[in-house]
């Protein structure tokens, strides 16, 4: 009887909200003293997988087939003798040899897909990076709204993650619709998104997969900011 069948997950056919009620967690191979929530994989149509890796203390993920890019929501993890705390990020070429390990219970939010090469451009090495040095640049001029680029513009990386910060009130210019398909899950705050036709509201551990010209647009709503991470892909 609990919920009584209520949930504002909800998935469409260029959309998927999941909400943290709904999460299933689940080893993955690789993994070692760790389960993963799968939000969206090519199962759903999507060309990109997202999961948050949850990991005990000692707790592992294993070399990845695609090229990976992981971020600190919380916790402390190792990646060859180079330690991220939370807003630590690294991106991870495909098959490459480095074990994630986490030195306390952490989560983690993971993107993995495979890389689509452009001719006279060479693939990317391993990055490190934090959140806290990237500086936070206006969207269309827009101080209420900031964003952090965490992966170069360089035509090598085929895909951008990015920071979006909204102050409360603020919102999309515009609403969205364009080649580029989404993942995005939602840090802190809260609001509304439109997805297609519908209008959801969202908070702080939801997760939105967004395909390839679906409508969208986000006001932040709420008495403190609203903060997402948005996988798009790019340069391609």
């Amino acid at each position: 009887m609990r919920h009584l069948g209520h949930t504002r997950s909800a998935y469409r056919p260029d959309h998927l909200l999941l909400t943290p009620d709904t999460f299933v967690r689940a080893p993955l191979p690789g993994m070692r003293n760790a389960t993963a929530i799968v939000h969206v994989s090519p199962a759903a149509g999507a060309a990109f997988t997202q999961f948050t890796a949850l990991l005990e203390p000692d707790g592992e993920l294993a070399q990845a087939a695609w090229q990976r890019f992981i971020y600190v929501v919380e916790g402390r993890i190792n990646i060859d003798g180079r330690v991220l705390a939370e807003g630590g990020y690294a991106f991870l070429p495909a098959r490459h040899p480095s074990v994630v390990r986490a030195g306390v219970s952490s989560r983690l939010a993971v993107i993995e897909k495979p890389y689509v090469s452009l001719a006279g451009v060479t693939a990317p090495d391993v990055l490190f990076g934090e959140e806290s040095a990237v500086h936070p640049q206006p969207l269309e001029g827009d101080d209420a709204l900031a964003v952090r680029a965490l992966l170069p513009s360089d035509p090598a990386f085929d895909f951008a993650v990015n920071i979006m910060t909204y102050q409360p009130g603020a919102s999309l210019p515009m609403v969205e619709s364009h080649v580029m398909e989404h993942g995005l899950l939602m840090l802190e705050g809260g609001g509304i998104y439109r997805l297609s036709d519908n209008w959801y509201p969202v908070s702080e551990g939801d997760f939105i997969w967004m395909a390839p010209y679906c409508p969208q647009w986000f006001g932040a709503l709420g008495k403190k900011p609203a903060k997402y991470l948005i996988y798009k892909d790019w340069n391609r």
